[in-house]
């Protein structure tokens, strides 16, 4: 609420016209729990006008608990997400056009930091770090940051196709006519990460996630996927395997890659159990099963947009069959 109310504040006073929506996780979890079918795939008109309507969405996530849905069905959760696919492809689509400015952060909670094993001090310090405010110019260190960025995406721009070698892991992905984006810190806040979408029927190969993949607080351990012609025919996990293999069956869109991305914040250098902290951990690569941003020019749609997060500080990345990056980092020529 401190945030809220800061936000609300600016907002008023910028002459703009805000619009309140709140959420916990009791509520949250509750409508998991004993929701109708029906009430399950639901999409409200109202929230459908609204995000036909709005002009700006803030969203802050300053959770409670962190794991509201834990024991719920997964056969819940996915009719959930297919029928919010809805508003999702309205607020994709207004994004691509530009006719939407949104921005989502985090506020730093105690059930955040036990989650990512921090005090609340410790939490909240690094909070801050991620999101620069302990420069004595954050504003300055995210203009450099963008143009590093800025550099990369220009980089990849030009590039047909990448292989990305590491443990357990040697998958190709083609990205000819595609467009690469800088995430600098304008939608996310903190920002960090270039990122694109693979040609649909693209990728070959495997690929082994060493940090766990998260979906609405279920954590699945040690995925495993195998791609042939851009699809996963094979999927495994040492925990929640069978919450992982329902989620790709969602549809058809969800057994393919719609995000490939570098994660470019090197203030971020722990997993924290929050995907808006760890896709930016610098050092990484993720990649998201499900729907693509159509500002990429991927056309991959799904219900779900899964990020899954690889340590790439002892792995390489070829481009076009050159080396570009090596331990975690870009090769000193492109950046």
């Amino acid at each position: 609420m401190p945030l809220v109310i800061e936000v609300y504040k600016k907002i008023i006073d910028a002459g703009a016209f805000p619009r309140i929506s709140l959420s916990n996780e009791e509520l949250t979890e509750y409508f998991y729990r004993k929701a109708s079918p029906e009430l399950l795939e639901y999409i409200s008109p109202i929230d459908k006008f609204i995000m036909e309507n709005i002009n700006g969405l803030v969203r802050i996530i300053a959770p409670s608990h962190t794991k509201p849905l834990t024991g719920v069905e997964p056969e819940r959760i996915s009719k959930v997400a297919a029928a919010a696919r809805a508003l999702s492809d309205i607020m994709m689509k207004r994004d691509a056009l530009g006719t939407l400015r949104w921005t989502v952060t985090a506020y730093p909670t105690n059930a955040m930091a036990q989650e990512a094993g921090f005090s609340p001090l410790e939490w909240r310090e690094f909070v801050f770090r991620s999101v620069k405010l302990f420069s004595e110019d954050p504003i300055l260190e995210w203009k450099k940051q963008a143009a590093v960025q800025d550099k990369v995406a220009s980089f990849l721009n030009k590039i047909k196709e990448i292989r990305v070698l590491g443990e357990d892991t040697d998958i190709y992905l083609k990205f000819d006519g595609r467009i690469w984006i800088s995430d600098d810190g304008k939608n996310n806040m903190p920002g960090g990460e270039v990122f694109s979408a693979p040609l649909e029927d693209s990728v070959e190969g495997k690929v082994t996630f060493n940090y766990p993949a998260i979906w609405r607080g279920v954590e699945v351990q040690g995925v495993r996927l195998v791609f042939k012609r851009g699809e996963v025919v094979e999927a495994s996990a040492q925990k929640g395997e069978e919450f992982l293999k329902k989620m790709i069956s969602i549809d058809d869109g969800a057994r393919r890659l719609g995000e490939f991305a570098f994660g470019m914040n090197y203030d971020i250098t722990k997993f924290t159990r929050e995907i808006l902290f760890d896709e930016k951990i610098g050092g990484t690569i993720h990649m998201a099963l499900g729907s693509a941003y159509l500002q990429t020019g991927g056309k991959n749609a799904s219900s779900i947009h899964w990020d899954m997060i690889k340590d790439m500080r002892s792995g390489k990345i070829y481009a076009d069959g050159d080396l570009i990056y090596e331990n975690g980092r870009f090769i000193k020529d492109i950046i």
